[in-house]
């Protein structure tokens, strides 16, 4: 192998170290389950597995994007359950008018996500409070708009989204994989999406640059919404029925954070991947299978997701140690 190609090679291993680590945690860990499964692996087990997996994977990948740009956003539990509420209240009726009310709420959730941005831009707030602030604002609204547990869905294409394709395939995970090729990777590589990245290195450097820094925040923020309102819509498919409950709001917010460390995105900003999040959710995900297939009681599950996480950040923290010039995470 040539001196370039080795170069290259040691690049895209440094680049994505983060995201091939929750990779091989995830194959591990899932191996484990699938094999001490006492129906092995199977499309429906596959399936079950994938609906949960799926819900989760949304928030963090929603998470991703703000944290990229050296933000936090603690409303996207809060727009996954305003989404929840919404979608049961609206996809309902003939599958036309579900799929209107599906476009509604992933609007309702961009909007949501939108004013985040907006503040946090123009209002120059920190992002954690503005987004604690609205969240409250949006936990509210689902309040309002279900007091208490009930609404329906369209059930054709709840079926058809948390069913298995060809008998086999778990449509959620098509969902997902649609989703990364529609949404992330064409942000990843757009301009807004690179000026992202520029932010969150360093906001003032980028800024004297050019970079358009507004709309940088803008974007990552309005689609942190539409990923999370997605998410909620998913859950609407698995459940349905609707629920404003703040207990589930704080905890895919916490385990999006979480996933979003695991899969090697810095919450320093201007580094990681929605991909790494994605498996970083995944990873939570079949902590939970893997004490329900070893019978070990539930209190265990914060301990064993604590020393997952703190496995993560350690090799994070490992990472930025070794390298001599902080410049060269950026390069």
């Amino acid at each position: 192998m040539s001196h370039g190609a080795m170069s290259n090679a040691r690049y895209w291993l440094a680049h994505n170290a983060g995201v091939l680590t929750a990779v091989a945690l995830f194959a591990v860990m899932f191996t484990l389950y699938v094999s001490n499964h006492s129906a092995g692996l199977t499309p429906a087990v596959a399936t079950t597995a994938a609906n949960k997996a799926v819900l989760l994977a949304l928030v963090a990948m929603a998470q991703t994007l703000p944290v990229l740009t050296r933000g936090l956003d603690l409303s996207v539990g809060m727009v996954f359950v305003l989404a929840n509420c919404i979608a049961s209240t609206i996809v309902v009726g003939s599958v036309g008018t579900g799929l209107l009310g599906v476009a509604a709420v992933l609007g309702i959730g961009a909007l949501a996500g939108f004013i985040n941005g907006a503040i946090v831009v123009w209002g120059r707030l920190q992002p954690i409070i503005t987004t604690l602030a609205t969240g409250a604002v949006y936990y509210g609204i689902s309040l309002f708009i279900r007091p208490s547990p009930g609404g329906d869905v369209q059930s054709d294409i709840a079926d058809l989204l948390t069913g298995q394709l060809f008998g086999v395939v778990p449509a959620a995970l098509v969902v997902l994989f649609f989703i990364v090729l529609v949404v992330w990777i064409p942000y990843r590589r757009s301009i807004l999406g690179r000026a992202a990245y520029a932010v969150g290195s360093n906001e003032q450097a980028a800024y004297m640059s050019g970079v358009p820094v507004q709309r940088a925040k803008l974007l990552a923020y309005t689609l942190a919404g539409l990923l999370a309102s997605a998410g909620g819509l998913m859950l609407t498919f698995n459940t349905y029925s609707g629920e404003a409950s703040a207990p589930i709001a704080g905890a895919y917010t916490l385990n999006s954070i979480a996933a979003v460390v695991i899969g090697g995105t810095s919450l320093f900003g201007g580094w990681g991947s929605a991909i790494g999040s994605i498996f970083g959710a995944f990873v939570l995900r079949t902590i939970e299978d893997l004490l329900f297939v070893f019978d070990l009681p539930p209190l265990w599950q914060p301990l064993f997701q604590g020393v997952v996480l703190l496995f993560a950040v350690s090799l994070g923290a490992f990472r930025i140690l070794r390298v001599r010039n902080r410049l060269e995470l950026f390069t």
